[in-house]
């Protein structure tokens, strides 16, 4: 799987599964909207540094977003 699809989709359900929409999440981590939406769909390519803001809100490791899913998963 390509790197900036594994980490919009892990970025997504972890997002989701702390209770937050893209828009609050922009809100409260500085992000745009935008950007949340991009990354999400694969378009963007996070830097570490961006892996790691991205990561503080959610309460998780940047090691986390660039975690494998589990095929379970993604079927």
């Amino acid at each position: 799987m390509d790197m900036r699809r594994l980490v919009g989709l892990n970025f997504a359900r972890l997002r989701k599964e702390k209770g937050f929409t893209q828009e609050r999440f922009a809100e409260t981590s500085g992000f745009t909207q935008q950007y949340v939406s991009d990354l999400e769909r694969g378009r963007r390519n996070p830097t570490v540094v961006t892996l790691f803001h991205l990561a503080s809100p959610l309460g998780v490791t940047p090691a986390d977003l660039l975690a494998e899913a589990d095929q379970s998963e993604t079927n």
